[in-house]
């Protein structure tokens, strides 16, 4: 019987695909979501796909008595993965102390219980953010790449998460960690029975894109058609969900399984590649038929021309590769849009 995992943040888009590979790699898992950005009814959705009830519990890791509550409950946990956190990044620029809040203190309370319930590791969902805009020669970006000063509070929050993971273990902590820094993770799960649900108008590009071609939106905005790159639209490095999931897994058996590797470990997952707006625009209307209404807009504040990610070190020494076709990755967000409809929630 393998380790029991704690996700925290486990009803939303990234934790619930995780879950759903944990628990088919033979993981129990825990779930905690304080259900801010999600739902408990992603539940049954992994329950559907994988026959296994994850166990749940109503949480927010803010709370310190309600999070130990948990360990108690469940004293068998030995990593946890944490994606549990405030991640839109123009709130974060309006409402400051609540990202620095949540997200800081979430993983304050986590670490600082670890040692006492004999927790041995924890995965870091951080983010090629704290890379910013990197220079010509720092393309495709390495672990290596200057953190650059982060743009929004939401992205300094990363770094300094990741500053604080490494003063802890720095200053004797017991514990070993991996920080994923990922970069856009898009689609859903072949199923459809788990899927990127965006409270309110979408921040993302592949959800507005499902959205205008179902037609709530009634047009998307590319913003920005005069940037330095071959079609003028910003480029980023687009990773499948699923793909993107599986790495939590190499990770967290690296980290339980393998006391000879580091006590900290950073490792980016994406794919290697970087794709324009306009290419993934056009690689949906291709790949599902379906037209879209959009239009050219002025460059977006805050918007990073370019970034793409070298995955060398993840290819190698996690042994882990992103394998998904865009294509079929585009197509999977479309039919759990489909999904939606027909389930009368969007």
């Amino acid at each position: 019987m393998k380790q029991t995992i704690l996700v925290t943040g486990g009803t939303g888009f990234i934790g619930s695909h995780t879950t759903v590979e944990l628990q088919q790699a033979g993981y129990e898992v825990v779930i905690i979501d304080n259900l801010s950005n999600s739902s408990a009814n992603v539940v049954d959705g992994i329950e559907k796909i994988t026959g296994v009830r994850p166990a749940f519990e109503k949480v927010d890791c803010c709370d310190m008595a309600a999070l130990e509550g948990v360990f108690k409950k469940y004293p068998g946990i030995k990593g946890i993965i944490h994606f549990a956190a405030s991640k839109a990044v123009g709130e974060s620029v309006e409402k400051p102390l609540l990202y620095y809040r949540n997200n800081l203190n979430s993983l304050i309370n986590l670490l600082e219980l670890m040692p006492k319930y004999d927790v041995k590791g924890i995965i870091f969902s951080s983010s090629c953010t704290v890379y910013g805009q990197p220079t010509a020669e720092n393309l495709p970006v390495t672990e290596k790449a200057p953190i650059q000063k982060a743009l929004s509070p939401y992205g300094n929050t990363k770094q300094v998460n990741e500053e604080i993971i490494q003063d802890y273990i720095h200053s004797g902590a017991p514990i070993k960690s991996i920080i994923l820094r990922y970069f856009n993770p898009i689609g859903a799960h072949p199923s459809a029975l788990i899927g990127e649900l965006p409270n309110g108008v979408p921040m993302n590009l592949i959800p507005f894109v499902t959205q205008t071609a179902i037609g709530i939106r009634k047009q998307l905005k590319i913003f920005g058609n005069d940037y330095d790159t071959p079609d003028g639209t910003c480029i980023r490095d687009y990773i499948y969900v699923v793909d993107l999931a599986k790495a939590h897994v190499k990770a967290m058996e690296r980290v339980l399984d393998k006391p000879e590797t580091d006590a900290v470990e950073v490792f980016n997952i994406g794919t290697g590649r970087g794709l324009s707006t306009l290419e993934v625009v056009e690689g949906f209307e291709k790949a599902t038929g379906v037209k879209l209404n959009w239009e050219f807009a002025p460059r977006r504040e805050g918007d990073i021309e370019k970034v793409w990610g070298n995955v060398d070190k993840a290819n190698k020494e996690l042994g882990w590769k992103a394998e998904a076709n865009i294509d079929d990755v585009l197509r999977s967000a479309w039919k759990w849009q489909l999904k939606l409809r027909e389930d009368g929630i969007q």
